[in-house]
């Protein structure tokens, strides 16, 4: 899994007014959990840009006064008015504890359902999986070269080593309904 540096500096003042000047200074609030106690700090607004806007999943290298932190974003609060970051919740993470996470799926292959006029629907585009940071991937990649019309993948149909899907074994990720005008065609050729 791809990996973002983020370098912050500790924040001892926890009050609203503190909080509130980091704000005013285009710096962002954040708490680091999961390690012997929370670690709470702040970094620039700017440094989230590739971590926050992005269908990528990233572990984060928080480097907080000099000392480094392996994680993971846990939670993001946003402005309700102008988006703008207000506070994010981080997870340190450890090589040997597994974690949960959405990890998003990327469709590869031309479909053959598609190739004879039926529509490609995609249920879901991230799934919650289970895994050690080591071994979890960039992305899920689903190749639907094979579906057919009326044909779906399903979260079962899946193999990725080392990562256990959490999501029901029955939801389906992608799918070729058929169109009307395929419906259409097939209706003409049945009458003749």
């Amino acid at each position: 899994m791809k990996t973002i540096e983020i370098k912050g500096s500790k924040r001892s003042d926890l009050t609203k007014q503190s909080v509130k000047a980091l704000r005013n200074s285009e710096h962002v609030p954040c708490v680091l959990y999961g390690g012997a106690e929370p670690v709470h700090f702040s970094a620039h607004l700017a440094d989230f840009k590739h971590l926050v806007y992005t269908p990528d999943v990233y572990l984060v290298k928080l480097i907080v006064d000099g000392k480094e932190y392996m994680s993971m974003m846990q939670d993001i609060q946003f402005h309700p008015v102008n988006d703008i970051i207000q506070h994010i919740d981080f997870l340190e993470v450890s090589n040997d504890k597994p974690v949960t996470i959405n990890i998003p799926i990327k469709f590869s292959g031309a479909s053959d359902g598609v190739k004879q006029g039926g529509k490609l629907v995609t249920k879901v585009r991230r799934l919650k999986v289970k895994a050690l940071p080591a071994a979890l991937p960039d992305f899920i990649s689903v190749d639907i070269t094979p579906l057919k019309i009326g044909g779906n993948i399903r979260v079962r149909d899946l193999t990725t080593t080392g990562v256990t899907f959490l999501d029901s074994p029955s939801n389906v990720i992608v799918g070729v309904r058929i169109t009307r005008n395929v419906a259409a065609a097939e209706a003409t050729a049945e009458k003749k």
